[in-house]
């Protein structure tokens, strides 16, 4: 018979003394340890924890530099696989992740159904009315960006922090590479992706208190951007040129050069006509517009068979559990 797997949180903190105790006194008897990670808090959040908590599962590891909600999520799943444990959630320290729906995140990990779960606050559409406009908004842009980098078509919400991940997969994570700030949700995503890792939404209710966000949806969208084009196209030459090849391979660069080719013939006529006020001609009409159609077919078909192509099938019995010792992939 095989040994129960066990479970333990990471919680990252940088400025929130304030809520850490109750955070920490609300995770039930399922988890095995409790990693806090004092991220060079400048309220001292470790020390303080070290202080007044006497849960005998509570560690606390301390960054002599700040390194991020990344890093500090990344120095706790270190410490968690190499104490052993096999499934790492991750719960911020701001309180608003509610640790009670902790059996929730990693049943589908304990069923062996997923690799990586993370919440998804738009699911009850009754319950969204609870969100700022400006992170409803900003979250459903980021949302398609992140569908489009990490071919993860069937989830929502992708800043959600509130995630559990089967320590196998994770160590087999590229873990110096991962974004350290505030992309390093979406860039977990990614590289999961490139992991042919099975990930699942859970439905979860958003919550805001008097915690301070230093998230700002109007400064990190056109950063976001930059990151989403170069995951994209990392993405897709490891799926469908390095990895493996197939119809979807030949449609998405000839759909480009069809629709490229109409598109710059049709405007260089439309300026010559424009010049010399004479009409374009049928045939160049035609010319200029069935590339275009024939390449926005093509593309569509790329993307029909990208969100048929996301990955469904949990690799984490498939990997090695080499725990403790983390090798970065190459190439990424």
């Amino acid at each position: 018979m095989s040994k129960p797997l066990s479970v333990a949180v990471v919680i990252p903190c940088f400025r929130v003394r304030r809520h850490i105790l109750g955070v920490i006194q609300r995770i039930g008897p399922e988890v095995a340890a409790i990693y806090v990670v004092d991220d060079c808090c400048p309220e001292e959040s470790g020390r303080f924890v070290e202080a007044e908590c006497a849960d005998a599962r509570v560690h606390v590891v301390f960054h002599s530099e700040n390194q991020g909600v990344g890093g500090a999520v990344l120095s706790g799943y270190r410490s968690a696989i190499a104490d052993g444990h096999d499934i790492l959630v991750k719960v911020d320290g701001d309180g608003q992740m509610d640790p009670s729906l902790l059996p929730t995140f990693i049943a589908p990990l304990l069923a062996g159904e997923a690799d990586y779960t993370k919440g998804n606050r738009f699911y009850h559409l009754d319950e969204i009315h609870a969100m700022p406009a400006i992170r409803i908004f900003g979250n459903a842009v980021l949302s398609f960006m992140s569908k489009l980098s990490t071919g993860y078509w069937g989830i929502f919400d992708p800043t959600n922090g509130y995630t559990a991940i089967h320590a196998r997969v994770a160590s087999h994570l590229p873990m110096d590479r991962i974004s350290k700030r505030y992309f390093f949700e979406t860039d977990m995503l990614f590289r999961l992706n490139t992991l042919r890792a099975a990930v699942v939404d859970i439905p979860m209710d958003a919550v805001y208190g008097d915690e301070e966000s230093n998230l700002r949806i109007s400064k990190i969208l056109p950063e976001f951007l930059g990151k989403h084009l170069r995951n994209f196209g990392k993405r897709i030459f490891y799926n469908y040129y390095l990895r493996d090849m197939s119809v979807a391979s030949l449609e998405l660069p000839i759909g480009v050069l069809f629709l490229l080719f109409g598109l710059i013939f049709g405007v260089v006529h439309w300026i010559d006509s424009s010049r010399f006020n004479i009409p374009a001609p049928a045939g160049t009409v035609m010319l200029a517009a069935l590339p275009v159609i024939a390449g926005l077919h093509l593309l569509l078909a790329f993307i029909s068979n990208d969100v048929a192509n996301q990955p469904q099938r949990p690799v984490h019995k498939l990997l090695s559990a080499r725990f403790g010792k983390i090798t970065p992939l190459k190439g990424h």
